[in-house]
């Protein structure tokens, strides 16, 4: 089945209770049912009870009913008795229950045989039992289940509508929908990779613990509280939403599932995030990786589930500053490798490889990064790299040091001529100034070193003394980059130097300016 955003696609079943609850109610239990035939059938579904002695009464049968009769049409005649059971079971009844006493003292054993072959529960009533409290009390129930059906799809098709018109991302509708469920809720796309999760998080780490079987079974059918529903539209699928361990009746959780879906599917049509759920599910976990607040051990059934190998491999965390997460992921396809790839707050985007163990994982990395800048990438783009672990506890670390040396060399790749691979131990001093960038004292040292460059006028030649300390004080190469004479370039030097009092050929001041200039340009980043 595909679920679509149009309601008029949605097929709730009917609530109902199973012969085998029936069979336990209060009422029943007075006229001492025994089960002579069709045990194994107890568990299906009865739609409506329905009382009669006709012994043509399967024609007037739609199916699931559980008829009740004395037999009483039926003493004596061994045919009729084989032709009713017979008749019930082209009808799809659900189950016969038969008065004894006023025809059959006892179970008739040719309905018995009959019944056992067809698989159609046959149930006797040892003690005279008014069927009418029986049909009352069923009736009543399926009414009260269907109408709490009924009422749980309105609220939740409500609720998600108004969630959607809201703008809310996918995560809020799927908080919404476990609220409702009161079991984990799973997204994940055709090969079974988890895209996003709701639930109590020990209930959905248990899941996700599990997921390799889960996925299997999502796959193979329902049973046990694991309801699914398609996801899809325009007669293509593209997703799976699944309830896991769902503890209501079967019907009501495939209605819950079904809205849930037809929510979801609108969410994603009316383009509730400008990333894919993919994207989205990516983006949590190497977020959640990088803050650290969750312990690296318990994201990694997550990572697990969303498809990352996490058995026996080497990690590689990597940021580049100003990538674009469809182009890296590209690139992570061509190249047949495995890894995550999210865009961070900042507009930087994070890739985490992992590489089998018995490869070399900075030959890997230097191939990406090479890849990276053969293509339409700019020729000075980076991969700021952290060094490659071996341990997923480590990969934390490894995202906070790629990050930091991806914001070391913000904004000056092509001033410094960066390799495409830059690590901690290549961005020096201009790492250690962005790790103290928020000290006041730092901030006080910049703003004092700078002073006379600081105003909006004299940005131009703030832009000539960064390319001209970034370069080594070569004055060639600092006209070039400016595009500039030699003597143009001599003119902005002195007018600095004259703002800021210092003498630029002096190593030591030429030092203090340069550390000003790394302290502001990281406060200002």
């Amino acid at each position: 089945m595909t679920t679509t955003w149009d309601s008029r696609h949605v097929h709730a079943p009917e609530p109902a209770l199973s012969v085998r609850q029936v069979l336990t109610l209060e009422r029943v239990q007075a006229g001492e049912p025994e089960v002579v035939a069709g045990a194994a059938q107890l568990d299906r579904p009865v739609r409506w009870v329905h009382v009669a002695e006709a012994a043509d009464v399967g024609v007037m049968l739609r199916g699931g009913e559980m008829v009740l009769t004395t037999g009483v049409l039926l003493a004596g005649d061994e045919a009729k008795q084989a032709e009713y059971i017979q008749s019930l079971h082209r009808a799809e009844a659900a189950a016969v229950v038969l008065g004894l006493g006023r025809a059959f003292p006892a179970p008739p054993e040719v309905m018995r045989r009959a019944a056992e072959r067809c698989g159609l529960p046959l149930v006797v009533l040892h003690r005279p039992f008014p069927f009418a409290e029986l049909t009352e009390e069923v009736q009543s129930r399926l009414v009260r289940r269907k109408f709490a059906a009924v009422s749980l799809s309105e609220a939740v098709r409500t609720a998600l509508t108004g969630l959607i018109t809201a703008g809310a991302p996918l995560g809020t509708l799927l908080d919404e929908v476990a609220r409702h469920s009161g079991c984990p809720v799973v997204v994940t796309n055709l090969a079974h990779r988890v895209l996003a999760t709701a639930g109590e998080r020990p209930a959905v780490d248990d899941v996700l613990r599990d997921w390799e079987r889960i996925a299997r079974q999502a796959g193979g059918g329902e049973g046990d509280g694991w309801i699914r529903a398609e996801l899809g539209g325009r007669g293509e699928r593209w997703g799976r939403l699944l309830l896991c361990g769902y503890r209501g009746d079967t019907a009501s959780g495939r209605l819950l599932a079904d809205r849930a879906a037809e929510a979801l599917v609108l969410h994603r049509m009316l383009g509730g995030s400008a990333h894919s759920w993919e994207e989205q599910s990516a983006q949590g976990l190497l977020t959640d990786l990088a803050s650290g607040v969750v312990p690296a051990r318990q994201l990694l059934p997550r990572a697990r589930a969303a498809g990352l190998p996490v058995n026996r491999r080497t990690f590689v965390p990597l940021v580049v500053p100003g990538g674009e997460p469809a182009r890296l992921d590209r690139v992570l396809r061509v190249l047949g490798m495995s890894g995550l790839v999210a865009e961070l707050a900042d507009g930087a985007t994070a890739v985490l490889l992992s590489l089998p163990r018995d490869q070399d994982a900075r030959e890997l990395t230097a191939r990406f990064a090479a890849r990276l800048r053969a293509g339409t990438a700019p020729p000075h783009a980076v991969v700021a790299a952290a060094d490659p672990r071996a341990d997923w506890d480590e990969v934390p670390a490894g995202l906070r040091e790629a990050r930091h040396v991806a914001d070391a060399v913000a904004d000056s790749a092509a001033a410094l001529d960066l390799p495409p691979v830059v690590r901690l131990r290549d961005v020096h001093l201009r790492g250690l100034v962005r790790l103290l960038r928020d000290d006041p004292q730092v901030q006080s040292f910049a703003e004092r070193e700078l002073d006379g460059l600081l105003c909006d006028a004299d940005r131009e030649l703030l832009g000539v003394l960064r390319t001209y300390l970034a370069t080594g004080r070569n004055k060639s190469r600092t006209a070039q980059l400016h595009h500039v004479s030699r003597p143009a370039l001599y003119r902005r030097l002195e007018a600095i130097q004259t703002r800021l009092g210092v003498d630029l050929d002096d190593f030591e001041q030429a030092a203090s300016v340069h550390i000003a200039l790394l302290a502001h340009d990281a406060q200002q980043g």
